[in-house]
């Protein structure tokens, strides 16, 4: 379900229901911030996605796709703005679902997933990416939780597969790899795979999914006909498997732009 309000306190109280937020809970708050175009973070109480007005320039459709998101979701989420703001996103979004089966002018037609090479290889014997709790019902894994419960991730996000881009993938092969959040993209780190795959195939076959903040997909991706190149430290022609997040990310792109004729 979806719930809106005008004003919210930072508290473990949840207005709606008069008790502590549960996992099941999101918060959406619209700001006038200049300090940042989208913003999350887990506050203790609940998750919280946090987007300007002033800074992101498709605001009213990110709000629109957290809310057609959520409406489908199971999880419940609670809308931090005004009613009349909430018709003029819902006016303006009109015709649109986060489901939409093509890419908006905006949206990048080149999604990536890293990966440490061990997953990368089952991947291949599966012929197909799987979410963390994919994964965790096959007995796939040994971790108890995936590395984005440090950051506070909700475990909703466990029965996605998710993308990035630049080296952030990289980031969180390193933070997976070590145990931790390692924000340092210059540390040395043992590479994995990098892989390209086309969104718009994905989006028009339906598996695209946008929640405002993210594009991911839900339980699992078949490698055919999406996957579009795997960069690995031999692919892309580096000597020895240990590189940095910043490096191996750079390279990587790069061979893909290559051998492709596609910036990133």
């Amino acid at each position: 379900m979806v719930y809106r309000i005008d004003s919210l306190d930072e508290s473990a109280y949840n207005p709606i229901t008069q008790k502590e937020y549960d996992a099941s809970w999101v918060i959406l708050r619209l700001t006038d911030s200049r300090d940042y175009q989208l913003l999350t973070s887990s506050s203790g109480y609940a998750y919280c996605v946090k987007i300007s007005r002033k800074e992101h320039p498709k605001w009213k459709t990110a709000v629109g796709d957290f809310i057609s998101f959520h409406e489908g979701s199971g999880c419940n989420a609670l809308l931090v703005m005004s009613e009349d703001v909430l018709a003029a996103v819902r006016s303006d979004y009109a015709g649109h679902s986060c489901r939409d089966p093509f890419l908006r002018q905006y949206e990048p037609p080149v999604l990536i997933h890293s990966t440490p090479l061990p997953c990368y290889e089952k991947i291949l014997q599966d012929q197909m990416l799987k979410s963390w709790n994919r994964l965790q019902a096959e007995g796939a894994l040994s971790e108890t939780q995936p590395i984005g419960a440090k950051l506070g991730d909700p475990v909703d996000f466990r029965n996605y597969i998710m993308f990035g881009d630049g080296v952030s993938s990289e980031i969180v092969v390193n933070s997976k790899q070590i145990g931790r959040i390692a924000m340092d993209v210059n540390a040395p780190y043992q590479t994995g795979a990098r892989l390209y795959f086309d969104a718009a195939k994905m989006a028009a076959d339906g598996l695209l999914l946008r929640d405002g903040c993210h594009i991911k997909v839900k339980d699992a991706l078949p490698l055919s006909p999406y996957l579009i190149f795997a960069a690995t430290w031999e692919t892309i022609g580096l000597e020895k498997q240990l590189s940095t997040p910043a490096e191996f990310s750079a390279l990587a792109d790069e061979a893909f732009s290559r051998r492709f004729k596609h910036a990133l």
